[in-house]
């Protein structure tokens, strides 16, 4: 069993939310950055979101700004991502992962620094 589970993923309209939900099983996510990272079809997983341990700091790619809002729950060792007016190119495999770091910088460059992750959610955003 992957150590973070994710969920919350399924088939949306334009303009359409959903919520994704980053679960850890067997470990806490205290004092561990979490990332969200996303793949489409025929391209490359890239950074989408990241938070910092004590929830201090978000970070966002410039194509979710303002779309994404980015939390977690220590006391449940959750993360969740809210995700509002989506659209088509937000289709992908959603991934939650943690890293041995309390900061979320770099978290877009390089992704072999996060050392757990989840088996992935997909995300459809079709009409």
């Amino acid at each position: 069993q992957l150590p973070l589970v994710e969920s919350g993923g399924g088939l949306v309209q334009p303009g359409g939310s959903l919520r994704l939900s980053c679960a850890a099983s067997g470990f806490t996510l205290h004092a561990k950055a979490i990332g969200w990272f996303r793949q489409a079809p025929g391209k490359e997983r890239e950074g989408v979101s990241c938070i910092t341990a004590t929830s201090a700091s978000t970070y966002y790619a410039d194509s979710v700004k303002g779309r994404f809002t980015i939390s977690r729950d220590n006391e449940k060792n959750t993360v969740t991502l809210q995700m509002d007016n989506l659209k088509p190119e937000d289709t992908g495999i959603y991934y939650c992962a943690a890293r041995s770091r309390v900061f979320c910088v770099g978290y877009d460059r390089d992704q072999s620094e996060f050392e757990s992750w989840g088996q992935g959610t997909q995300v459809n955003v079709s009409s």
